[in-house]
């Protein structure tokens, strides 16, 4: 089969040919429909996961097509279109049995731990606990992009977030993650301020939810939000990931306000500071969202079949194999998802 692949962290991956995957006992091998180009694949290709064995394979958002299924599998069959959360579950350790698969004890991750989506074909194992069924209307460039920066909105806005209709919610960064955060949070009932550096983005934003977006360049973020909240946001998501606006987050809260830390902190940014006088003198809740369990989708995708939520709407850039390299070399921090498609080709690629 065809796959990008790096030998070394920061380097170039290449489109090459690898030998297809095998089909676990307990797992599957899936024809990758569609797979979506993450700011998370980008830390995994300069060397900020530790799971990562080189040579290496990215990509963690996909759907597609069963096409082997091994032996062990009983409820899934060739020809099943699927999905998968980006944290694949064991299913049977403690955690697990609580419910709470995203933070599995023995999670395996495609893209990290083993050989990713941005590929033809890729093996998931132990499919019965972490494969999701896709509707027959639903495109595999949808469903793939709910595997990780729209589930993990989902779960830090709705399911750790518990937002309510009315609550103000502050998103800072618009990205993937962001944007999402944003339409999900408005579909919920939420007014919501959105917050980023790129006007573009914050365009966007308004596009999918946002009531008021705050140009973050040179301001005090916190002391906005609180003015045009008359004291605070009921809910805040840093959807990018740094010291700066995790602090800002946490300050724009009024008190017993939820803070939910979804974008990753690496580098420099890895141990930040947290104000913990102020996280105890206004009881906040700091929260962390890590993915979302697969038995835990059908309200999600129930919101999608039904019109509430559109993540089609966030769908920036279709491209295929060949392009990919470059794309995520150069991957910034820009709103909208791009979708990978492996069948397509430049000359077929849709104009974005």
């Amino acid at each position: 089969m065809r796959a990008v692949r790096f030998e070394r962290f920061q380097a170039t991956p290449e489109l090459v040919d690898v030998p297809d995957p095998h089909c676990p006992r307990a797992g599957v091998v899936i024809a990758v429909g569609a797979t979506g180009l993450c700011r998370s694949d980008w830390h995994g290709w300069m060397g900020h996961d530790p799971d990562i064995r080189l040579p290496h394979v990215p990509g963690h958002e996909l759907a597609g097509t069963v096409v082997a299924v091994g032996g062990d599998v009983t409820s899934w069959r060739v020809g099943d279109r699927v999905t998968t959360p980006f944290v694949c579950a064991c299913g049977t350790c403690a955690t697990c049995l609580r419910g709470d698969h995203q933070v599995c004890e023995d999670q395996r991750q495609p893209g990290f731990t083993d050989w990713g989506s941005f590929a033809e074909l890729v093996a998931i194992d132990r499919a019965e606990v972490n494969l999701v069924r896709v509707p027959d209307e639903m495109t595999f460039d949808v469903a793939a992009s709910l595997g990780c920066r729209f589930a993990t909105a989902y779960r830090a806005v709705v399911q750790l977030g518990t937002v309510g209709a009315g609550d103000w919610v502050a998103v800072h960064g618009c990205g993937g993650v962001g944007l999402s955060a944003v339409m999900i949070a408005a579909a919920h009932g939420a007014r919501v301020i959105a917050v980023d550096i790129a006007r573009e983005s914050l365009e966007l934003a308004t596009s999918v939810g946002a009531e008021v977006v705050i140009d973050s360049v040179d301001r005090d973020v916190p002391a906005l939000i609180r003015e045009v909240t008359s004291g605070g946001a009921d809910l805040s998501v840093d959807a990018l990931g740094s010291t700066a606006t995790m602090n800002d987050s946490l300050s724009c809260l009024r008190r017993r306000g939820r803070h939910v830390q979804v974008g990753l902190l690496a580098g420099a940014d890895e141990a930040p500071s947290v104000p913990m006088g102020m996280v105890i003198g206004s009881e906040l809740q700091i929260l962390g969202s890590h993915g979302m369990s697969a038995h835990t989708y059908p309200a999600m995708l129930h919101e999608v079949a039904t019109g509430v939520l559109r993540p089609d709407l966030l769908v920036r850039d279709v491209i295929g194999l060949e392009d990919v390299p470059q794309r995520l070399v150069g991957l910034g921090r820009q709103g909208g998802v791009t979708i990978i498609r492996p069948g397509l080709t430049r000359e077929s690629a849709p104009r974005s």
